[in-house]
């Protein structure tokens, strides 16, 4: 079986392919071969060695996938080979053989493929504990959603829209536009109009009837992150998720003191590792709302294994609206 490989962390088109023996899957462990995995900026950083975690070389990266249940452990009961699942693990996954714990894998429901299991992972658990653990999302709330038409931007999107809130869609132009509109946004946010720092509260104020957003979930940093908070509303909270504009903003203490507002941090991996319970139980409410046809993964491309590298640069480039994924199977 194949497998990207990792051997000396650098630019991605210095990892190959190459074949691999599948593992033996121990007593708390599943085998899967892999039908497809989600392509994901963080595995950016894990090729390059910039992640906060770096695996042990040689590696395979890639942090979600779905297939087909291979093998089980002595000590797993809840799955058998023959099972249709998708599985979050830390590294691993572009691969079509990987071991995984039996407490990170998850039935995939009936007439949900393959490629769409790849993409419900990562994004819409991270959007999913930003919303409701961090940020204590309630129905009829207002959201900000920065870089609306991406990954975690447009699974926080339809989360939203599924759990009964507001959305106002922050994006940079049409063709985002019309993509956040597609899945439900009420308004769309220019970030791309200048001053920044003055045209973003301006939309929303006219969006909000000046009440201001809510929560803001913030994927993005830089001088986003600053006209957000000069846009919420009293008591709002902002969700820290990441920095794909580049800049780590710095947090400017009077806006929190003036609105009482909540700035939050979001570390998803933690949530996995210390109450996996949890996620689980986060993934089967979101794989009911797929069922109920809330929830309806973007997945714009699918790439073959061998094409991984250009997958990744068009999601560096921003040319990726929701999620790419990638093809295991030959």
């Amino acid at each position: 079986m194949r497998a990207v490989v990792v051997e000396q962390f650098g630019p991605l088109a210095a990892a190959k392919i190459a074949e691999i023996k599948p593992a033996k899957p121990g007593p708390d462990e599943v085998l899967v071969h892999g039908e497809a995995a989600g392509l994901n900026f963080p595995d950016i950083l894990v090729i390059e060695g910039n992640y906060q975690v770096k695996p042990p070389l040689p590696f395979s990266p890639g942090k979600e996938l779905a297939g087909v249940v291979a093998e089980v452990g002595a000590n797993v009961t809840d799955f058998k080979p023959g099972d249709r699942v998708a599985a979050q693990i830390e590294y691993g996954a572009y691969a079509q053989a990987v071991v995984v714990h039996a407490d990170s894998c998850f039935h995939i429901p009936d007439g949900m493929s393959f490629e769409e299991a790849a993409a419900m992972g990562l994004s819409y658990q991270t959007a999913y504990f930003a919303l409701l653990a961090r940020a204590s999302f309630k129905a009829g709330e207002r959201v900000l959603v920065n870089g609306a038409a991406g990954g975690v931007g447009l699974a926080a999107l339809q989360l939203v829209k599924a759990l009964g809130g507001v959305v106002l869609a922050a994006v940079i132009n049409d063709d985002q536009a019309e993509v956040a509109r597609r899945y439900g946004a009420d308004h769309i946010i220019d970030t791309s109009r200048e001053p920044l720092r003055d045209t973003l509260r301006e939309q929303v104020k006219v969006a909000t009837d000046g009440h201001g957003v809510d929560i803001v979930i913030d994927p993005v940093g830089g001088d986003v992150f600053e006209a957000s908070l000069r846009a919420m509303a009293w008591c709002g909270r902002l969700v820290v998720i990441g920095f794909a504009a580049g800049g780590i903003p710095t947090v400017r203490a009077g806006y929190l003191l003036v609105k009482n507002i909540s700035v939050l941090g979001l570390q998803w991996t933690d949530y996995r590792e210390r109450t996996p319970e949890r996620v689980r139980e986060a993934q089967e409410h979101m794989y009911q709302l797929y069922t109920d046809g809330k929830l309806k993964p973007h997945v714009e491309r699918v790439v073959p294994m061998e094409q991984f590298a250009e997958g990744l640069e068009a999601i560096r480039a921003g040319h990726i609206r929701g999620k790419a994924v990638l093809q295991l199977r030959d």
